[in-house]
């Protein structure tokens, strides 16, 4: 199963390096001879070990190394996906204002309330101290998503390494949540269960289900964007002439849907785990049982400023 999949991320790998953007063609240029310097030095004699044990080689499994392709199509995007979340973010905000804002303004007001909204009924209250960390899951992941829809550019969220490092990070950041409020002990508790007679059943069964989330968030993402790209390429290649250009314009609502619906799955999935490893300090409920509501509006204005 490890040699079939290697292949194909190799086949996948190959397959878009060819089609590379030319943004890609150019930093491999000016950099991709150092990099390819620091991987044959580095990181290939490693993976060349790791990958020994299981009987192929990290040219099976990347894909062949060469200047031109040392630094992956994935990692360029990536990166430019960073950048363009901060450049839109800056340009939407524009001049804040309380008593006329502007579009850009009210279209991240929609997208902050929207996440913190569903922070408040998933995580609770106290959950609105992952709002940064969870919104940046949003923005990145939905610019990722968009990023194939426009020329020059590939959905870096098309490539299983992106994926992944986007599931692991999530999986790192709620055990880290977990482990940080509830102490390890505790935390590997909650794993076996409210019945002790059967913990011994239902703590590697939760061990498993929790180790697999990274790769079940990242296969999920991964699958859906490039099952879109490739079904927006072969569709485009079903007729010759003006149709390429212009079947995939009628096709790009299907698209713009499968990016936000996707955003979506991770970042709820990700509150879903936030929310059970996180509980309320004991002390909120009475709190907020006296003071009402006024209390939560107290507590949301500092997170928004």
């Amino acid at each position: 199963m490890f040699l079939l999949l290697s292949s194909e991320t190799a086949g996948k790998a190959a397959e878009h390096a060819e089609q590379a953007p030319i943004v890609v063609r150019l930093v491999n240029q000016y950099f991709g001879q150092a990099a390819y310097d620091f991987e044959m030095k580095y990181t290939h004699p490693f993976w060349t070990k790791v990958l020994g044990k299981f009987g192929t080689t990290p040219d099976a499994a990347f894909g062949v190394y060469t200047p031109e392709n040392a630094i992956p199509w994935y990692t360029v995007m990536f990166v430019l996906a960073c950048i363009i979340s901060l450049v839109l973010i800056w340009i939407f905000k524009g001049k804040r204002s309380e008593d006329e804002p502007g579009h850009g303004q009210q279209t991240l007001e929609v997208g902050v309330l929207a996440v913190r909204g569903m922070l408040e009924d998933i995580v609770g209250p106290h959950g609105l101290k992952y709002f940064p960390v969870v919104m940046t899951f949003a923005v990145l992941i939905l610019v990722s998503n968009l990023m194939g829809l426009f020329p020059l550019f590939m959905s870096p969220t098309s490539a299983t390494s992106v994926t992944f490092a986007l599931g692991i990070s999530s999986f790192v950041y709620y055990n880290y949540i977990g482990i940080k409020e509830n102490g390890l002990f505790r935390h590997l508790k909650h794993f076996a269960g409210p019945i002790w007679w059967i913990a011994w059943l239902i703590f590697p069964i939760e061990i498993i289900s929790n180790l697999i989330r990274p790769f079940s968030l990242g296969i999920r993402l991964f699958g859906n964007m490039f099952a879109d790209e490739k079904v927006m390429d072969s569709i485009a290649h079903l007729a010759p002439g003006i149709t390429y250009w212009v079947v995939p314009v009628f096709l790009m609502p299907l698209s713009l849907f499968v990016a936000l619906i996707q955003t979506f799955v991770f970042v709820l999935l990700s509150q879903l785990y936030l929310s059970e490893v996180s509980h309320a300090p004991h002390d909120s409920h009475a709190d907020h049982a006296e003071t009402g509501d006024d209390d939560i509006g107290e507590f949301i204005v500092p997170v928004l400023t």
